[in-house]
């Protein structure tokens, strides 16, 4: 039962779904049913912190690298 992540077309809302099944998305905020499935970046937990496969990122933005803060 994965979780996905989905941005609705309607209110341009991002939020997860937990999948059971064949189950189809709906918004949480406008219960919308045109979603767009996004690419989630994989993250574990490891010696008590999580690691993000997103690599580092700087401290003022979540970008895994920037020009405005040489990240």
């Amino acid at each position: 039962m994965p979780i996905f992540e989905y941005h609705c077309m309607k209110c341009d809302k991002e939020f997860e779904f937990l999948v059971f099944g064949n189950d189809k998305p709906t918004c949480p905020t406008c219960n919308g049913k045109k979603v767009k499935k996004l690419l989630s970046a994989f993250s574990h937990k490891s010696e008590g912190q999580f690691a993000s496969s997103k690599g580092s990122s700087c401290t003022s933005c979540s970008a895994t690298s920037c020009t405005s803060c040489s990240g």
